[in-house]
């Protein structure tokens, strides 16, 4: 497995803002790239042909919007999981997400090769042990692992053999093996130690090789794993703190990073002014269609 180039250069896709962008999408129907200002309440997009920006402001935090089979999304909220019509912003409640522990808020998540999702919890403060890791499959949710502080890096093999998280807060990337229905077999392994490594790992998607590509929050920068955890390559970004990368627009060749500026001091903040904004970078190698998701 080759490294992967970077061919045209990071570039800010949309100077955003956020204060904790998360959850990168990309909505094959819309041709949209959907993220979240978690801590800021809304949902930014950016229709990739036209260079069109738009932002729906919500009542709660949320983390993810995932595209439906239907050709909504669902977000992924801090105490709720809700249908969203993007065209006209309408938003509808599902079910409940944690709603009776409010220490907690939603954080990472991503749909499976089974058309489930997998979603997880953390603590508001990142308490320790606070967080929860589930998978929404056909419409019912069931915890997978608790006493995690703060899960991340969900994300999985190209054939569906394995699901990757994270702790960012143990500084462990986890592999964990997976039966014929997407369901983890066992425990889940140690697979990367990143705590001799600058930074923690956050977000994380599979590209069309099987290498990962990992966001390294406080390194200010995205590294790009083969299948045996060894670190093959690299975009430096200039912002510190990336929180998770996923691929879209034309043929999933682009590599788009959301960031971060929580926790940043006003010196930080003004040595950083591209802090929270959207990046992409243009590879040489493709991502992965990711299926949508499926609530029956």
């Amino acid at each position: 497995m080759s490294g992967a180039r970077v061919t045209g250069g990071v570039r800010t896709a949309v100077a955003s803002g956020c204060e904790l962008g998360e959850g990168p999408q990309w909505h094959a129907a819309s041709g949209r790239l959907v993220w979240c200002d978690i801590l800021g309440k809304r949902l930014h997009w950016l229709e990739v042909e036209s260079g069109e920006t738009g932002v729906i402001d919500l009542d709660h935090m949320a983390s993810l919007a995932a595209p439906l089979d239907d050709g909504g999304m669902l977000v992924v909220g801090e105490d709720r999981l809700s249908r969203l019509d993007l065209a006209s912003g309408a938003i509808e409640r599902l079910m409940g997400f944690e709603g009776d522990n409010a220490v907690t808020r939603s954080n990472d998540a991503r749909v499976d090769r089974h058309g489930s999702l997998w979603l997880s919890s953390m603590g508001k403060g990142a308490e320790s042990g606070a967080g929860s890791l589930y998978r929404l499959h056909r419409g019912e949710l069931s915890r997978l692992r608790s006493g995690l502080t703060i899960p991340n890096a969900i994300c999985f093999s190209p054939q569906g053999e394995f699901a990757h998280f994270a702790d960012t807060a143990r500084g462990i990337v986890y592999r964990w093996a997976l039966d014929a229905e997407g369901w983890p077999v066992g425990e889940p392994e140690p697979w990367v130690d990143v705590t001799q490594r600058e930074g923690n790992p956050d977000g994380a998607v599979i590209d069309a090789e099987g290498a990962m590509w990992l966001a390294l929050w406080g390194a200010g920068k995205v590294v790009r794993l083969d299948r045996e955890g060894r670190e093959i390559g690299a975009i430096v970004l200039p912002t510190s703190q990336p929180s998770c990368p996923a691929f879209g627009g034309p043929g999933l060749a682009s590599l788009y990073i959301t960031t971060a500026r929580e926790g940043m001091s006003a010196e930080q903040r003004a040595r950083e002014p591209g802090a929270g904004d959207l990046f992409v970078a243009e590879l040489a190698v493709r991502g992965l269609a990711e299926p949508t998701l499926r609530l029956g």
